[in-house]
Protein backbone atom coordinates (compact mmCIF):
# COMPACT_ATOMS: atom_id res chain seq x y z
CA UNK A 1 0.00 0.00 0.00
CA UNK A 2 1.06 3.52 -0.16
CA UNK A 3 1.26 5.55 2.67
CA UNK A 4 3.04 8.95 4.03
CA UNK A 5 6.07 8.57 6.43
CA UNK A 6 9.07 10.31 6.99
CA UNK A 7 12.56 9.30 8.35
CA UNK A 8 13.64 12.51 10.62
CA UNK A 9 11.53 15.06 12.13
CA UNK A 10 11.34 18.59 10.27
CA UNK A 11 9.26 20.85 8.16
CA UNK A 12 6.24 19.84 6.26
CA UNK A 13 8.79 18.85 3.11
CA UNK A 14 9.74 15.67 5.27
CA UNK A 15 6.41 13.86 4.65
CA UNK A 16 7.02 11.40 1.88
CA UNK A 17 4.52 8.77 0.01
CA UNK A 18 6.42 5.66 0.30
CA UNK A 19 5.13 1.88 -0.18
CA UNK A 20 4.46 -0.06 3.07
CA UNK A 21 3.00 -3.68 3.94
CA UNK A 22 -0.78 -3.63 4.56
CA UNK A 23 -0.59 -3.70 8.63
CA UNK A 24 -2.83 -7.10 9.37
CA UNK A 25 -5.56 -6.95 12.37
CA UNK A 26 -5.33 -8.68 15.39
CA UNK A 27 -7.86 -9.37 17.82
CA UNK A 28 -10.22 -6.73 18.59
CA UNK A 29 -9.28 -5.06 15.03
CA UNK A 30 -10.59 -4.18 11.58
CA UNK A 31 -8.70 -3.54 8.84
CA UNK A 32 -9.96 -0.51 6.58
CA UNK A 33 -9.77 0.27 3.44
CA UNK A 34 -9.20 3.70 4.13
CA UNK A 35 -10.83 6.82 1.70
CA UNK A 36 -10.28 9.64 3.72
CA UNK A 37 -8.16 10.80 6.52
CA UNK A 38 -8.36 13.60 9.00
CA UNK A 39 -5.31 15.84 9.35
CA UNK A 40 -4.78 16.92 13.34
CA UNK A 41 -2.33 19.41 15.56
CA UNK A 42 -0.80 16.01 17.07
CA UNK A 43 0.32 15.04 13.45
CA UNK A 44 1.76 18.14 13.11
CA UNK A 45 3.49 17.87 16.58
CA UNK A 46 4.57 14.26 16.23
CA UNK A 47 6.26 15.61 12.34
CA UNK A 48 7.81 17.81 14.50
CA UNK A 49 9.47 15.34 16.69
CA UNK A 50 7.02 17.07 19.55
CA UNK A 51 4.44 14.35 20.00
CA UNK A 52 6.11 10.79 20.58
CA UNK A 53 4.11 7.97 19.81
CA UNK A 54 3.30 4.52 21.63
CA UNK A 55 5.67 2.03 21.53
CA UNK A 56 3.55 -0.80 19.61
CA UNK A 57 2.42 2.00 17.26
CA UNK A 58 3.38 2.46 13.06
CA UNK A 59 4.91 5.66 12.98
CA UNK A 60 2.61 6.51 9.89
CA UNK A 61 0.82 9.52 10.95
CA UNK A 62 -3.00 9.94 11.20
CA UNK A 63 -5.20 9.34 13.73
CA UNK A 64 -8.85 9.13 12.19
CA UNK A 65 -9.98 7.68 9.03
CA UNK A 66 -13.31 6.56 7.23
CA UNK A 67 -13.74 3.78 4.79
CA UNK A 68 -14.49 0.47 4.27
CA UNK A 69 -14.19 -2.48 6.84
CA UNK A 70 -12.11 -5.49 4.54
CA UNK A 71 -10.83 -7.81 7.16
CA UNK A 72 -11.82 -8.09 11.28
CA UNK A 73 -9.54 -9.60 13.58
CA UNK A 74 -12.13 -11.61 15.30
CA UNK A 75 -15.64 -11.50 15.30
CA UNK A 76 -17.94 -8.36 16.08
CA UNK A 77 -21.32 -8.40 16.99
CA UNK A 78 -22.25 -4.59 15.63
CA UNK A 79 -19.68 -4.55 12.60
CA UNK A 80 -18.80 -6.96 9.86
CA UNK A 81 -17.02 -7.09 6.50
CA UNK A 82 -18.29 -4.55 3.77
CA UNK A 83 -19.64 -1.88 6.68
CA UNK A 84 -18.63 1.75 6.31
CA UNK A 85 -16.85 3.54 9.52
CA UNK A 86 -15.12 6.18 10.85
CA UNK A 87 -12.50 5.10 13.30
CA UNK A 88 -10.47 6.91 15.99
CA UNK A 89 -6.93 5.16 15.46
CA UNK A 90 -3.70 5.45 17.41
CA UNK A 91 -1.94 6.14 14.42
CA UNK A 92 -1.42 4.79 10.60
CA UNK A 93 -4.15 7.11 8.93
CA UNK A 94 -2.21 8.61 6.27
CA UNK A 95 -2.45 5.30 4.23
CA UNK A 96 -4.53 3.12 1.81
CA UNK A 97 -5.22 0.35 4.55
CA UNK A 98 -5.40 1.34 8.62
CA UNK A 99 -5.85 -0.80 10.93
CA UNK A 100 -8.64 0.31 14.34
CA UNK A 101 -9.51 -0.91 17.33
CA UNK A 102 -13.27 -2.27 16.87
CA UNK A 103 -14.59 -0.07 20.08
CA UNK A 104 -13.13 2.68 18.73
CA UNK A 105 -15.45 2.58 15.79
CA UNK A 106 -18.57 4.84 14.14
CA UNK A 107 -20.45 3.90 11.42
CA UNK A 108 -21.13 7.22 8.70
CA UNK A 109 -24.18 9.14 9.72
CA UNK A 110 -27.00 9.65 7.22
CA UNK A 111 -26.06 11.32 4.19
CA UNK A 112 -22.27 11.51 4.97
CA UNK A 113 -19.62 10.10 2.11
CA UNK A 114 -16.00 9.62 3.48
CA UNK A 115 -14.43 12.71 3.22
CA UNK A 116 -17.53 14.28 6.42
CA UNK A 117 -17.01 11.34 7.71
CA UNK A 118 -13.53 11.54 8.47
CA UNK A 119 -13.46 14.47 10.38
CA UNK A 120 -15.33 13.21 13.08
CA UNK A 121 -13.74 10.78 15.62
CA UNK A 122 -10.97 12.96 16.65
CA UNK A 123 -12.53 16.07 17.01
CA UNK A 124 -16.01 14.72 18.76
CA UNK A 125 -14.38 11.80 20.54
CA UNK A 126 -12.14 14.97 22.02
CA UNK A 127 -15.33 17.73 22.46
CA UNK A 128 -17.50 15.22 23.92
CA UNK A 129 -15.15 14.22 26.57
CA UNK A 130 -14.02 17.21 27.79
CA UNK A 131 -16.98 19.85 26.85
CA UNK A 132 -19.75 17.20 28.60
CA UNK A 133 -18.00 14.43 30.65
CA UNK A 134 -15.69 16.54 32.09
CA UNK A 135 -16.65 19.90 31.47
CA UNK A 136 -20.04 19.05 32.71
CA UNK A 137 -21.99 21.51 30.75
CA UNK A 138 -25.96 21.75 30.72
CA UNK A 139 -28.75 22.64 28.61
CA UNK A 140 -28.67 26.64 29.75
CA UNK A 141 -25.38 27.29 30.35
CA UNK A 142 -22.73 29.60 29.02
CA UNK A 143 -19.55 28.41 27.38
CA UNK A 144 -16.66 30.25 26.10
CA UNK A 145 -14.80 28.34 22.85
CA UNK A 146 -11.75 29.85 22.07
CA UNK A 147 -10.40 29.03 18.72
CA UNK A 148 -14.43 29.00 17.39
CA UNK A 149 -13.23 28.76 14.04
CA UNK A 150 -10.99 25.83 14.04
CA UNK A 151 -11.76 21.95 14.01
CA UNK A 152 -12.37 21.55 17.64
CA UNK A 153 -14.12 25.05 17.69
CA UNK A 154 -16.45 24.59 15.02
CA UNK A 155 -17.89 21.32 16.17
CA UNK A 156 -17.64 22.59 19.86
CA UNK A 157 -20.05 25.29 18.73
CA UNK A 158 -22.48 23.19 17.13
CA UNK A 159 -23.00 20.56 19.52
CA UNK A 160 -22.91 22.69 22.22
CA UNK A 161 -25.94 24.80 20.79
CA UNK A 162 -27.34 21.10 19.94
CA UNK A 163 -27.43 21.09 23.63
CA UNK A 164 -29.21 23.89 24.41
CA UNK A 165 -26.11 25.91 25.57
CA UNK A 166 -25.60 29.69 25.29
CA UNK A 167 -22.25 30.15 22.63
CA UNK A 168 -19.37 32.72 22.85
CA UNK A 169 -16.27 31.87 20.28
CA UNK A 170 -13.09 33.94 20.35
CA UNK A 171 -11.84 33.91 16.44
CA UNK A 172 -9.55 36.24 14.47
CA UNK A 173 -10.81 38.58 12.17
CA UNK A 174 -13.94 39.30 10.89
CA UNK A 175 -14.71 36.51 8.84
CA UNK A 176 -13.40 33.98 11.13
CA UNK A 177 -16.14 35.47 13.63
CA UNK A 178 -19.23 35.45 10.92
CA UNK A 179 -18.63 31.63 10.38
CA UNK A 180 -18.48 30.84 13.75
CA UNK A 181 -21.87 33.14 14.53
CA UNK A 182 -23.29 31.21 11.53
CA UNK A 183 -22.72 27.81 12.33
CA UNK A 184 -24.47 28.75 16.03
CA UNK A 185 -22.16 31.14 18.19
CA UNK A 186 -24.30 33.49 19.97
CA UNK A 187 -21.58 36.41 20.05
CA UNK A 188 -18.07 35.92 18.88
CA UNK A 189 -15.37 37.98 19.98
CA UNK A 190 -12.47 39.09 17.38
CA UNK A 191 -9.61 38.56 19.46
CA UNK A 192 -7.43 40.41 17.44
CA UNK A 193 -8.95 43.55 18.13
CA UNK A 194 -10.87 42.98 21.04
CA UNK A 195 -10.43 42.20 25.17
CA UNK A 196 -12.39 39.19 24.95
CA UNK A 197 -12.37 39.31 28.80
CA UNK A 198 -13.97 42.64 28.78
CA UNK A 199 -16.47 41.25 26.16
CA UNK A 200 -17.48 37.77 27.46
CA UNK A 201 -18.26 40.08 31.10
CA UNK A 202 -20.40 42.15 28.94
CA UNK A 203 -21.95 39.13 27.59
CA UNK A 204 -22.54 37.63 30.66
CA UNK A 205 -23.92 40.55 32.23
CA UNK A 206 -20.90 40.28 34.76
CA UNK A 207 -21.54 36.89 35.81
CA UNK A 208 -19.02 34.89 33.20
CA UNK A 209 -19.06 31.55 31.64
CA UNK A 210 -19.61 28.18 33.28
CA UNK A 211 -17.70 26.46 31.05
CA UNK A 212 -14.21 27.37 28.95
CA UNK A 213 -13.15 25.21 25.95
CA UNK A 214 -9.46 26.50 25.41
CA UNK A 215 -6.96 25.83 23.09
CA UNK A 216 -4.24 28.25 23.56
CA UNK A 217 -2.96 27.51 26.97
CA UNK A 218 -0.45 29.60 29.08
CA UNK A 219 -1.15 32.97 27.07
CA UNK A 220 -5.17 32.85 28.21
CA UNK A 221 -5.03 31.27 31.48
CA UNK A 222 -5.08 34.23 33.79
CA UNK A 223 -7.82 35.84 31.81
CA UNK A 224 -9.50 32.09 31.49
CA UNK A 225 -10.03 32.37 35.06
CA UNK A 226 -10.95 36.05 34.55
CA UNK A 227 -13.80 34.62 32.36
CA UNK A 228 -15.42 32.39 34.50
CA UNK A 229 -18.43 32.44 36.78
CA UNK A 230 -18.79 31.19 40.39
CA UNK A 231 -18.43 26.98 40.30
CA UNK A 232 -16.46 27.88 36.89
CA UNK A 233 -14.66 24.75 34.87
CA UNK A 234 -11.56 25.67 32.56
CA UNK A 235 -10.89 23.06 30.26
CA UNK A 236 -7.44 22.87 28.59
CA UNK A 237 -7.07 20.97 25.11
CA UNK A 238 -3.81 22.87 24.06
CA UNK A 239 -0.74 24.89 24.51
CA UNK A 240 -0.50 27.05 21.07
CA UNK A 241 0.07 30.03 23.35
CA UNK A 242 2.33 27.88 25.50
CA UNK A 243 3.11 25.45 28.13
CA UNK A 244 4.10 26.64 31.26
CA UNK A 245 2.38 29.49 33.53
CA UNK A 246 4.02 32.02 35.28
CA UNK A 247 1.33 33.11 37.54
CA UNK A 248 -2.40 33.24 38.31
CA UNK A 249 -4.20 33.40 41.39
CA UNK A 250 -5.05 31.03 43.96
CA UNK A 251 -7.31 33.08 45.67
CA UNK A 252 -9.80 33.23 42.97
CA UNK A 253 -10.10 29.26 42.64
CA UNK A 254 -10.88 28.82 45.61
CA UNK A 255 -12.72 31.81 46.30
CA UNK A 256 -15.28 31.03 43.07
CA UNK A 257 -15.23 27.10 43.03
CA UNK A 258 -13.39 26.70 39.95
CA UNK A 259 -11.77 24.02 38.15
CA UNK A 260 -9.47 23.32 36.27
CA UNK A 261 -8.70 19.93 34.17
CA UNK A 262 -7.45 18.56 30.68
CA UNK A 263 -6.56 15.99 28.74
CA UNK A 264 -5.34 14.22 25.95
CA UNK A 265 -6.87 11.67 24.12
CA UNK A 266 -4.15 9.37 23.01
CA UNK A 267 -2.98 8.17 26.83
CA UNK A 268 -6.54 6.99 27.21
CA UNK A 269 -7.54 3.18 27.01
CA UNK A 270 -9.52 1.44 24.61
CA UNK A 271 -11.50 0.47 26.60
CA UNK A 272 -12.07 4.17 27.94
CA UNK A 273 -12.30 5.53 24.15
CA UNK A 274 -15.05 2.62 23.35
CA UNK A 275 -17.14 4.21 26.28
CA UNK A 276 -16.91 7.57 24.78
CA UNK A 277 -17.98 6.24 21.30
CA UNK A 278 -20.96 4.66 23.25
CA UNK A 279 -21.94 7.55 24.60
CA UNK A 280 -21.65 9.57 21.16
CA UNK A 281 -23.39 6.51 19.54
CA UNK A 282 -26.26 7.14 21.80
CA UNK A 283 -26.28 11.23 22.16
CA UNK A 284 -24.79 12.67 19.00
CA UNK A 285 -25.25 10.45 16.51
CA UNK A 286 -28.88 11.41 16.45
CA UNK A 287 -27.71 14.80 16.35
CA UNK A 288 -25.14 14.17 13.46
CA UNK A 289 -28.45 12.42 11.60
CA UNK A 290 -30.59 15.01 11.76
CA UNK A 291 -27.99 17.46 10.45
CA UNK A 292 -27.77 19.70 13.83
CA UNK A 293 -24.07 19.39 13.69
CA UNK A 294 -21.94 19.27 10.39
CA UNK A 295 -18.42 19.32 10.13
CA UNK A 296 -16.53 22.13 8.01
CA UNK A 297 -13.63 20.64 5.25
CA UNK A 298 -11.55 24.15 4.99
CA UNK A 299 -9.64 21.71 1.77
CA UNK A 300 -9.32 18.75 1.15
CA UNK A 301 -5.73 17.19 -0.64
CA UNK A 302 -4.56 14.11 -2.04
CA UNK A 303 -2.81 11.87 0.10
CA UNK A 304 0.34 12.26 -1.54
CA UNK A 305 0.19 16.04 -0.44
CA UNK A 306 0.05 15.69 2.81
CA UNK A 307 3.09 18.15 2.93
CA UNK A 308 1.15 20.83 1.46
CA UNK A 309 -1.66 20.13 4.19
CA UNK A 310 0.60 20.32 6.96
CA UNK A 311 1.79 24.02 5.42
CA UNK A 312 -1.82 24.73 5.51
CA UNK A 313 -2.79 23.85 8.92
CA UNK A 314 0.62 25.94 10.07
CA UNK A 315 -0.01 28.90 8.64
CA UNK A 316 -3.49 28.98 9.75
CA UNK A 317 -6.36 31.35 8.55
CA UNK A 318 -9.14 28.61 8.07
CA UNK A 319 -12.13 28.25 9.02
CA UNK A 320 -12.68 24.29 9.79
CA UNK A 321 -10.91 21.00 8.63
CA UNK A 322 -8.19 19.92 6.30
CA UNK A 323 -8.57 16.64 4.85
CA UNK A 324 -6.57 13.63 2.92
CA UNK A 325 -8.72 12.13 0.23
CA UNK A 326 -7.02 8.04 -0.23
CA UNK A 327 -7.27 6.61 -3.60
CA UNK A 328 -6.80 2.91 -3.19
CA UNK A 329 -4.64 1.69 -6.20
CA UNK A 330 -5.14 -1.69 -5.27
CA UNK A 331 -9.22 -1.55 -6.62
Amino acid sequence: MHAVTFQEPGVPEVLKLSVEPVPIPGKGEALIRVQAAGVNRPDVLQRQGRYPIQAHATPVLGLEVAGEIVAMGSASEEFEVGDRVCALIPAGGYAEYAVAPIPQMLRWPEGYGAELAACLPETLFTVYANLFQMGRLKSGETVLIHGGSGGIGTTAIQLAKAFGARVIATARGADACRACVELGADRAIDYSIEDFVAAVKEETHGHGVNVILDVVGADYFQRNLDCLATDGRLILLGFLGGEIVTYFNLVEVLARRLVITGSAMRPRTIAEKGEIARQLRAKVWPVLDRGLCRPVIAKTFPLAEAASAHRMMESGGYTGRIVLVVKDTHS
